[in-house]
This record gives C-alpha cells, structure tokens and sequence, in this order.
C-alpha cells in the first residue's frame, strides 16, 4: 500500500468552513480570572458531565443533534446560543469562542475537532480522540502547528492513584518493565444490521448523527446508547477503555508508537464489535528501559496470571511484570506484589505534582499556555494504539508499523482500517 505523505496528513479540508487552513488561537491578554468563552458539542451522556467540568466559563454556544438534549442544557445556559449543526455553529460563531468541547458519539470526534482546530479554537475532546488512526494523527498535528491547548477526557489521569503508580514503576520499585497487561470488563458488541425501519425520534435529526459515517436507516440499537459496538460508529470495549486503563501504562513506562500489532477475537463481523478481543502489542526500547510486551484482554478476559498471583475481583485493571515484582493497580487503587516481599518497602516520595482537576487543567492552560496532562501529543499515540488494535482485529492480520507513514507493513488489509472515507458533504 503507498504511504500517507505529510502533505496529505497535514492539509485537509476545510471547504466546507470556507475557512484558511488554519487560523491563530485567540491571544489571552486578560488575566487567568476572564472567563473563557465555550461551545460545547454534544451535551447529553457524558457531554453533560464535560459540560458541568467547564460551566464556570462562558457557555457562549450549545450544539445538540437532538432537540430535547439541547432544551434540557439550554435552561441551564440560556445566554448559549443553540446549534444542531456544529458546521454551522463555527460559520456563524468562530470569532466569538476560545475553546470548544466535543462529546459527540466517536465517529464525529474528529470532522468536529478538525474544524475547532483550523480555526485556532483550543480543544477538550472526549476518548477516544477519533475513530480512525489517520483522523487522530491530523488532530494531533493541527493542535501542535496552532499551538493549542488539548486535554482527552481521561479524567482518571488527574487522580491521585496513577500518580503513586508511575513514581512506583520510575523509582524501579519492580525493576525494569518488559511486560504489561490490559484489560476492562466492559463489553460492547453486536452482530447483523437491524432489519425493521422504525420512524426517526422527532426530537433527532439523523442525518447529522450520521455525520461523515454511511448512510443507513435508524434503529434504537444505535442511538442513543449502543452506538459503541458498531464499527461504523465505535470501536467497541477497546475504544471506550484502552484509553483509561492504558493510559497508566503508556505513563509510567513511557510508551509511544508499538512496533508491532496483532489479535484475537471471534470471527470478525463487517458490522459489530466482537464479544470479546485480545490485543498484543510490541513497543521498542526507550533509552535504558527494556522493550514492552503489552497485551489488552477485555469483555471478561483477564491476563491468565492474576489467577498465578491469587489476584481475585479485580474486574479491570493494569499489572505491571518487572524484574523483581508486579504492580497491580485499577482506577482508585493499587499493591505490589508479592504482598510479603514489598510489606516494609519504603515508598518513594510524592514526586508528580496533584492536579488541579481535569477540568480545570485545561481552562487554565487556555488563558496561561501551559499544557495539560493528557494533551494530544500525549494522548494521540496513545489513542493510535488503541485503534491499531481494532485493525488488527477487523484485518485478521497480524503487522508490523510505520508510525512515520501511518503505514502497516506486508498488511494491506489491516491498511483499510487506517483512514475511511467520509459521506459527502462531510471533511476533516
């Protein structure tokens, strides 16, 4: 397959704005107690929690695909202008916001955070950051040419427990870390298209819910609530968890871009996400530190070695495998094992600084510059690697891969997966 050129990833479209390439952020001028002004996109689910993390702002625009989602935000900000289009929302409002969040179902995240980038608006994006690993790329790179504030909504980053964890696995409490494992019990899958054709909600408008995914009639299966375990839409458990329990350990083991990639599931179906996924990843080296074998299990699955370790009940989680021990942690807490072996440990100082709040990490980073934790350059390998699983999954093809290209090696297949095409009217 050829190459992705950096021409390609860098320039895409921004027709449909009728809009330059990329305009320059907002120049903060005032001091850190002005208010920023925000437009939220998408405001229901978990779009309403993003919108209670930023509602000390200026709420100055609303944008909802379905009228009541937008009704039921609109009473609490009524001074928000109310958008169902968020094309329409930029053409008319660019000049009068700073920073936009995007709460929208996956498969909008990035034709919604592209066109808040292009026109220099900093950007809180809900994980992961898109759907494609192409779209992620282009995201990641449009935050860094504007210089923009980026935050994923990882919200569990800003906590205390991963912290404890990383100063753990740096101060070499287990030794070198060649060995990692992954997994969330949650499960998101389906099999065949629904068949019946029930009437669109009057409340949705379904053509823009589709945005740039094919076109096909609605059904309750997709929207509001199951959207995940459709590939057109989402990309299952992985999508919705590699992200939050992956991230502990692209943290403290310092991981970027995997070298090599492969999985296992059920024969993969053309249309829902699999009952269940293993994935393995390889990544290289990082100065002194070991190469790292890291493997995500989920839907039930769990490494077979917390049973060797008589680890029960932990659902979900992160175990680290080092030279002399393991750590095993999950969202609120963690050990080292073996317990015996570590019981008089001296634990290294509090080293990374608390977090102000997820929230607010980024609300000040927009009005000081100063980056937030979970930042797109951070946070884009980190959501790559998880759709790269999703490719291997979907290929059946086990790949090595070419971070600098966006390009699987000897896997045509798995290539597909890399970067869709959008319905028309649709750009990133």
């Amino acid at each position: 397959m050829p190459s992705i050129g950096r021409r390609t990833l860098l320039l895409g479209s921004a027709a449909s704005l009728g809009m330059p390439w990329l305009l320059p952020g907002r120049v903060w001028a005032a001091g850190p107690s002005e208010k920023l002004s925000v437009a939220v996109i998408g405001v229901a689910g978990r779009g309403r929690q993003n919108l209670d993390g930023v509602s000390d702002e200026q709420i100055a625009a609303l944008c909802d695909v379905d009228s009541e989602n937008l009704a039921a935000a609109a009473a609490r900000f009524p001074a928000a202008k109310l958008y169902r289009d968020f094309r329409k929302m930029f053409d008319e409002m660019h000049a009068q916001i700073d920073a936009v969040v995007v709460s929208t179902p996956d498969h909008t995240h990035a034709p919604a955070g592209a066109a808040a980038l292009r026109l220099g608006k900093h950007l809180y994006c809900e994980k992961p950051m898109a759907h494609e690993v192409f779209e992620v790329r282009t995201l990641t790179e449009l935050a860094a040419r504007g210089k923009l504030i980026t935050q994923l909504g990882t919200q569990i980053h800003a906590a205390q427990n991963y912290r404890r964890v990383v100063e753990l696995i740096r101060a070499g409490a287990i030794g070198p870390v060649g060995e990692v494992h992954v997994w969330a019990s949650a499960k998101y899958s389906a099999g065949d298209r629904p068949k019946d054709t029930p009437p669109v909600p009057p409340n949705l408008d379904w053509d823009l819910w589709l945005g740039p995914a094919p076109h096909r009639p609605y059904h309750p299966a997709y929207v509001p609530a199951r959207w995940r375990s459709w590939w057109d839409f989402g990309t299952g458990t992985l999508g919705d968890f590699y992200c939050h329990y992956g991230d502990l350990a692209f943290w403290a083991l310092d991981l970027k871009y995997p070298t090599t990639v492969e999985a296992e599931g059920p024969p993969p179906h053309p249309e829902g996400c699999p009952e269940w996924l293993i994935v393995r990843y390889e990544f290289p080296a990082r100065g002194d530190a070991p190469p790292v074998k890291l493997t995500w299990y989920d839907s039930g699955r769990r490494p077979p070695l917390l049973d060797q370790l008589g680890q029960k009940g932990w659902s979900s989680g992160v175990l680290f495998v080092g030279r002399d021990g393991y750590v095993l942690s999950d969202y609120a807490r963690h050990k080292l094992l073996p317990e015996d072996k570590f019981r008089d440990y001296q634990r290294p100082a509090p080293s990374i600084p608390n977090s102000p709040g997820h929230y607010r990490e980024w609300i000040d980073g927009c009005k000081t510059g100063k980056a937030a934790s979970c930042d797109f350059a951070y946070s884009g390998p980190l959501t790559e690697a998880a759709l790269l699983g999703a490719a291997a999954y979907r290929s059946g093809e086990r790949f090595a891969w070419n971070a600098a290209e966006l390009r699987t090696i000897n896997a045509d297949k798995a290539q597909r997966y890399i970067r869709r095409d959008y319905r028309p009217g649709w750009t990133l």
